[in-house]
């Protein structure tokens, strides 16, 4: 993979929406831990330092060495990194007197200024800091000021480092993606390559390379990436690519039969595997997420493992893996806190033997997609919604049994269709329904009920990095509800959740 520009992340919010605008810039872009830079630093072209939730005048600020990088390679800070540049090259940061937070104007740019070209005045930016550089950094150049900020910008004399103290990757600034291109294309001369077919064409190569004649075993889910994945190792290596889809029975109504049908149409060697009753009773009594997951990883690894021994001579393992999975499984302080655990990410327990290869690692869910429609797979199955690994098992708060799956299967299903028959399925990112594990009062006929209520839900994203709820219309929600209340048994109230991510999750577990 082309190593154009290094991210080095300093833990802030948005550092996966940077990579996300480079990405869109059709340059290829990684993210880094600040203190777990990569070996191979002369590979890149260009640098982005991100923001930060940490202050520069703490008294243990990240703090990098910057050696390799400045004044060797074109580098652009971005919030704290320009903060970071100036507290410690000779400028001076201090506590903002206001809160520079949220939309501000570019009310002075200096002129002849490649970092600005096209950029035009009163430009609007989105500010989001406590701290304020009071005074550049030795040989600092000022190149744009705010009413309140008056050094947003600047340049160092005599090398190729920009920092900003606002954010070009979000959606309020307006110009942002201009100010990026500028400093990529422009200034670092970084060809605009990153493009799905290149990405096919080096993928397969570089798989063709790796693998050679080996035989690959890849635990396909009915998802995009998996599928995506498939259809990329089966380009590469043909018949010796070996799939198993295996049904937890935590999937949706009728999903196991309609995925593998779907398969049949692809050329692609699957192999299903009904392992329901197992993973049903590995999770019998288990309530907490996490050990849910780690319950349904585990029983996936035995099943798994049994039917890849039925295969000769196999040597590696393929997962869908993409870069969100690795960015949620990093962080800038080691560990990262478990927000949640990635079933396909770190690896396999040492009895398993199989070396692992991920062709989809470095992309975005968006990316991925665009993949997938370079390969010629069929619009319907790239446009599915994202569906978690464990399946309906982190959709059911509490224990689960096999009567609360069949519930919500039921649920889960009228919502889905609902949305595809009313139009609204290719709108929706994301959406499913969620068994609460309360009951409430209602009235059916002349008979009260106390039985289960159900939560509908539905965001919009582009990677799943952050979502919104979407507005689903007012009609189309009292019908849903009314429909679920009367076709399933023991459910006799319907929510609709209007949360986002952040603070919320997408998934409720």
């Amino acid at each position: 993979m082309q190593h154009n520009v290094l991210i080095l992340d300093f833990g802030s919010q948005y550092t996966q929406l940077i990579a996300r605008r480079v990405r869109e810039l059709n340059i290829f872009c990684e993210i880094f831990p600040y203190n777990q830079p990569p070996a191979n630093l002369k590979d890149f072209k260009a640098v982005i330092l991100s923001g930060s939730p940490f202050s520069v005048r703490a008294d243990d600020p990240p703090h990098p060495d910057l050696s390799e990088i400045r004044g060797k390679v074109p580098l652009l800070a971005v919030c704290y990194g320009a903060q970071y540049l100036a507290h410690f090259n000779g400028g001076e940061v201090a506590p903002s007197n206001i809160r520079e937070y949220g939309r501000a104007n570019l009310s002075y740019l200096k002129e002849n200024e490649a970092f600005l070209a096209n950029i035009p005045a009163n430009s609007q930016v989105w500010m989001s800091h406590s701290d304020t550089i009071k005074s550049l950094p030795t040989n600092g150049v000022r190149l744009a000021s705010t009413h309140d900020v008056e050094n947003a910008a600047f340049r160092i004399e005599g090398e190729q480092t920009y920092a900003i103290q606002f954010h070009p990757e979000v959606y309020h600034s307006t110009d942002g993606m201009q100010m990026l291109k500028n400093f990529l294309v422009d200034i670092a001369k970084i060809e605009q390559s990153f493009t799905p077919n290149a990405f096919v064409e080096e993928i397969v190569a570089e798989l063709q390379t790796k693998i050679g004649s080996d035989r690959v075993v890849l635990g396909l889910s009915g998802g995009v990436d998996s599928t995506v994945a498939a259809v990329l190792l089966h380009k590469a290596i043909g018949k010796n690519l070996y799939c198993i889809f295996v049904n937890n029975g935590l999937l949706r109504k009728n999903e196991f039969e309609n995925v593998l049908k779907q398969y049949e149409h692809m050329g692609l060697n699957v192999k299903g595997v009904d392992a329901s009753a197992q993973f049903l009773d590995a999770l019998a009594g288990i309530s907490e997420p996490e050990a849910k997951r780690k319950a349904i990883g585990r029983v996936f690894i035995e099943v798994f493992d049994q039917e890849a021994h039925k295969i000769e001579d196999v040597t590696w393992l393929a997962q869908g893996t993409i870069y969100p999975d690795v960015i949620e499984s990093i962080s800038v302080k080691g560990p990262s806190a478990t927000i949640k655990s990635h079933h396909n990410v770190g690896g396999l327990p040492d009895y398993m033997k199989l070396k692992i290869v991920e062709p989809l690692r470095m992309l975005f869910k968006d990316e991925v997609r665009r993949v997938g429609k370079t390969l010629g797979i069929d619009a319907a199955l790239l446009g599915r919604h994202p569906f978690p690994g464990p399946g309906l098992s982190i959709r059911i708060l509490g224990d689960i049994t096999p009567e609360k799956v069949n519930l919500l299967q039921e649920v889960d299903a009228i919502f889905i269709d609902g949305l595809k028959s009313w139009g609204l399925y290719d709108s929706v990112w994301q959406a499913g329904a969620i068994l609460l594990p309360v009951n409430s009062v209602g009235v059916m006929g002349d008979e009260r009920t106390y039985e289960k209520v159900v939560a509908l839900r539905a965001v919009q994203s582009t990677d799943g990095m952050t979502a919104d709820w979407v507005h689903l219309p007012y009609d189309f929600l009292m019908k849903i509800s009314n429909e679920i209340i009367n076709k399933v048994k023991g459910v006799n109230r319907v929510v609709y959740d209007i949360s986002s991510k952040p603070p919320a999750t997408i998934e409720w577990e």
